[in-house]
């Protein structure tokens, strides 16, 4: 390419390069940047020698976090419930944009939409507000049918799978419809006539959904999934912090919530600061291990 043509398509993608200087400033100032920070993992931070005078400690606080019963306990939480989350909330977009791309009525396929979309826009603190207000011990609406029926209520918010189960509950509820939207944009990429074969041939809808639709979505679902296993080690702070309560502590205390109290309302940066970091290294060696494994078949991220 000569230097006058590449000058000339420079200019006529000026506009795309303006567009993309916002995006590149968000990643660059709140996302690389503070990596930077970092380095008080190694230190024991204080504000008055800050972060470049702060005596160095090598790896004494990875070393306490590995051997602290606390710590441990809330890396083993942070895994399950993030396992759990993986398990049980993701095969629910793929299940709801199947049966929304298998509804035929158009008002009934965007009033559906429009109900399971719009959780995704509410915040978790309001969306903690409507589970305590279902499930109050006190005044929840399903207690109330459960001491019409048992004679007294149920904690559910008190009880430790019970809590799992409606943390878990409550995910699927707010993102699954929202998730949704990717697969039914992949959906749609799938040759109608493949359908129109198939049935020819006297095969139903579980056999086309089966032999035709998982297949053809089969790559956007592998995608999703890697980047779904980088945030096993990310629980969520809001959707923790605002359903969590003392008497559900031993399953509820994530690396997240541990971070919050140790790292604001401690003042233990360093310790903090070291914790973050185990998270962000596991959650990257489990990106990098599932597109490996991802490589296999052919469906790679990178």
């Amino acid at each position: 390419m000569s230097t006058l043509s590449a000058r000339r398509k420079f200019k006529q993608n000026v506009p795309l390069f303006m567009m993309l200087i916002p995006v590149l400033a968000f990643y660059i100032i709140f996302k690389y940047l503070p990596m930077a920070g970092l380095v008080i993992a190694f230190k024991n931070y204080n504000f008055t020698d800050g972060i470049l005078h702060s005596p160095w400690t090598g790896f004494d606080y990875f070393e306490w976090i590995f051997t602290n019963s606390q710590t441990l306990a809330i890396i083993r939480n942070t895994l399950i419930l993030s396992l759990l989350t993986v398990v049980v909330s993701f095969p629910f977009p793929i299940l709801l944009a199947i049966l929304l791309n298998e509804a035929r009525k158009m008002w009934f396929k965007r009033a559906v939409q429009t109900l399971v979309y719009l959780p995704h826009f509410f915040s978790w603190v309001i969306v903690g507000g409507i589970i305590v207000t279902i499930f109050s011990q006190q005044s929840g609406v399903i207690n109330h049918a459960f001491e019409g029926w048992r004679g007294e209520p149920f904690p559910f918010l008190y009880d430790e799978t019970a809590w799992i189960a409606i943390f878990l509950g409550s995910g699927v509820w707010k993102e699954a419809g929202f998730s949704a939207i990717i697969y039914l944009a992949a959906l749609s990429t799938i040759d109608t006539s493949l359908y129109e074969a198939s049935s020819l041939d006297g095969a139903g809808k579980f056999r086309q959904i089966w032999h035709i639709t998982l297949p053809g979505i089969r790559s956007t679902i592998i995608l999703l999934l890697i980047l779904s296993m980088g945030q096993v080690m990310e629980v969520g702070f809001d959707k923790v912090f605002v359903l969590q309560n003392n008497a559900v502590a031993n399953v509820s205390e994530v690396i997240s919530t541990y971070i919050y109290k140790t790292g604001l309302q401690s003042g233990q940066f360093s310790l903090a600061s070291a914790i973050g970091f185990f998270e962000s290294f596991v959650g990257l060696v489990l990106i990098v291990t599932a597109n490996r494994i991802a490589r296999r078949f052919d469906q790679q991220l990178w």
